[in-house]
C-alpha cells in the first residue's frame, strides 16, 4: 500500500502585543490561505485519514480553516520539533493510515520534508528547497509502512502554495 504523508506549515499568523508565540493566532491572510489549502486537498489529494497537530493556537486555526475533518491528535512535541522528532512521531502511525496530514512550523516542516524526499533533484524539491512559506504543503509517497520510514526513503511528488 502506497502511503501519503502531507507536511504543511501553518497560516500566516499575527503577531497581537501581549500574546506568547505559541499562542500566536492567524491572520486573515493567514485564514484565508488556509482555506485555499483545505481546497487544494480536497481536489487533489486522496482523502486523509489522520491528522497531527501542533498545539499552538496558528496551527489549530490552520487545521479548521483547511475544513479537514479526519480524526486529530493534538501533538505538544511538534512545536519546535527537530526532523528527527517528528520522523518518529510519523513512524508511530496507524498502520490502516493511508493519508497522514502533519500540521507544524518552520523550520520543522520544510527540513522534515527534505529530509525524507529521496528525489531532491525533482522540480517540486527544488521548488521547496526556495522557500517553505505559511501553509504550504508538501506531499511524500511511501513503498513501506510508518514504522519504517527513513530519510531519503520517500518520492516527494507536490510542492504546493495556496495563493
Amino acid at each position: 500500500m502506497v502511503r501519503t504523508l502531507i507536511l504543511m506549515r501553518h497560516g500566516k499568523s499575527a503577531y497581537p502585543d501581549g500574546v506568547g508565540d505559541h499562542e500566536r493566532p492567524l491572520a486573515p491572510r493567514g485564514q484565508r490561505e488556509a482555506g485555499l489549502a483545505g481546497h487544494w486537498l480536497r481536489e487533489t489529494q486522496p482523502p486523509i485519514d489522520a491528522v497531527r497537530c501542533s498545539t499552538a493556537t496558528r496551527t489549530r486555526e490552520t487545521l479548521a480553516a483547511t475544513g479537514v475533518t479526519a480524526p486529530v491528535v493534538f501533538e505538544p512535541g511538534i512545536y519546535e520539533a527537530s526532523p528527527r522528532s517528528l520522523i518518529e512521531l510519523i513512524q508511530l502511525s496507524d498502520d490502516d493510515v493511508s493519508t497522514l496530514l502533519v500540521i507544524g512550523h518552520a523550520p520543522g516542516m520544510p527540513w522534515t520534508a527534505w529530509e525524507l524526499a529521496g528525489n531532491r533533484d525533482s522540480i517540486p524539491a527544488i521548488e521547496l528547497s526556495r522557500k517553505f512559506p505559511t501553509s504550504a504543503l508538501a506531499v511524500l509517497e511511501f513503498d513501506r509502512p510508518w514504522a519504517q520510514l527513513d530519510p531519503g526513503a520517500g518520492d516527494l511528488v507536490r510542492f504546493h502554495i495556496p495563493r
